[in-house]
């Protein structure tokens, strides 16, 4: 495990993944993600859902995935510190 890379997801959901999807997979996972600082209020948005379950597999989880792909393909060190730095805002807020 890393400091920054994708967050580890329940094997539940995993095999809900797309091919496409699964190469999220091909990284290692990290503490915190860019994913997980866009939905850190993931819990109020599920909330508010006449379903959860289904606002999670059909609408978070896709976008989760997508925005840690697309940070794997320009991730370096300085961007990792970003994340990092951001994460600590937003806990420490």
């Amino acid at each position: 495990m890393s400091v920054v890379g994708p967050r580890p997801e329940v094997a539940e959901y995993v095999r809900k993944y797309s091919e496409a999807q699964r190469k999220v997979l091909d990284y290692k996972p990290g503490i915190t993600d860019l994913a997980s600082i866009t939905y850190f209020e993931e819990n109020a948005l599920l909330a508010e859902s006449e379903n959860p379950e289904k606002t999670y597999v059909e609408e978070i989880m896709p976008e989760k995935i997508r925005i840690n792909l697309e940070y794997q393909q320009t991730a370096t060190v300085w961007t990792d510190l970003k994340v990092i730095f951001r994460t600590a805002l937003r806990v420490f807020q």
